[in-house]
């Protein structure tokens, strides 16, 4: 993923803070955020719940998202598609900045990616073991995905399918393994609902992308923005806002979804101020930071309302 966080405090070199910035702790919610409203869905339409494997399921996505950050981070770099901005860093694009800023190395991040896989690979075998084969295929899917997402041959970042790649891993597969874990079944309501978190999580990237246009195409990551140019950027970013949106109202309208997971609009009008940000800024890296924060504030505002609707519906039968 192309996300970054600024670390509390100066990170020295292999310091936990270094470490911190490395797996960019602030931005994981698009992983444990999905699995969430997946439970969600299941006790409020079922009044069922497993702690234990909710726990599970929780703690082996968020960090599988550590792996995979620092595993993006690790081929950007030699891939020379980061680099080092100085004082033009936008915080919200180019990778941690940990290799470049020389503070950790290629070796220890390779060592963090080890780590973090063989946690998240244990907890799946586990689940596709006690909770059956479905299991094994969604959780394959979502591995196999974050490896190769800049990993050769297949780099499908670099290929144009980054984006779609990350749709449907951050909604659909995330929310259906999540759902599956709890409920033994597979159902339209969990695959409706989930391509919410999954288009905000194609304008989160989109908007990302935007900032690094240059070197992308400079260093053959041809991700959407990259090969079709920063106003289709600005498009495609608009288009995963309000087909998430539309979804959400969709879902609702058509009796899918229950009447309270509409406080997910309480996010809207920050979603399209961000909009205007970006159409006003998207050539300025610096000028776009609030742009890029605004999309994260939408995700985590949109994601948290979407759950709470749920536990509302659940615990009053409302909607």
């Amino acid at each position: 993923m192309r996300l970054r966080i600024e670390t509390f405090g100066a990170a020295g070199k292999g310091s936990i803070a270094a470490w911190v910035q490395a797996v960019r702790l602030h931005f994981v919610p698009p992983s444990f955020i999905p699995v969430t409203l997946a439970a969600a869905i299941v006790w409020a339409r079922y009044s069922v719940f497993d702690p234990l494997a909710f726990f599970l399921v929780f703690a082996g996505v968020t960090v599988h998202h550590f792996g995979l950050n620092m595993l993006d981070d690790i081929l950007d770099y030699l891939h020379a598609v980061d680099r080092a901005w100085g004082d033009e860093r936008n915080p919200y694009s180019g990778g941690s900045g940990v290799l470049t800023e020389g503070l950790l190395s290629v070796s220890q991040m390779k060592m963090g990616v080890i780590v973090c896989y063989a946690f998240t690979i244990g907890i799946w075998l586990y689940l596709g073991y006690d909770k059956g084969w479905p299991v094994v295929g969604i959780g394959a899917i979502g591995i196999l995905s974050s490896i190769f997402y800049t990993a050769p041959p297949v780099k499908f970042a670099y290929r144009g399918f980054g984006e779609l790649g990350l749709l449907i891993n951050f909604g659909p597969v995330l929310v259906l393994g999540s759902y599956y874990v709890q409920r033994g079944a597979l159902e339209m309501e969990p695959v409706v609902v989930s391509l919410i978190p999954g288009l905000l999580m194609w304008s989160m990237i989109v908007i990302n992308e935007i900032p690094d246009y240059e070197e992308d195409r400079r260093s053959g990551k041809m991700n959407l923005v990259a090969r079709f140019g920063r106003k289709a950027g600005i498009v495609l970013y608009q288009t995963g806002l309000y087909c998430a949106f539309g979804i959400l109202a969709g879902s609702v309208f058509l009796g899918m979804a229950p009447l309270p997971v509409l406080l997910g609009f309480a996010a809207l009008p920050l979603a399209l101020r961000s909009v205007n940000l970006l159409k006003n800024f998207y050539l300025d890296r610096l000028k776009m930071i609030p742009a890029n924060l605004a999309i994260i504030k939408v995700y985590l505002a949109t994601g948290v309302a979407l759950i709470a609707g749920y536990l509302i519906h659940g615990f009053t039968g409302w909607g």
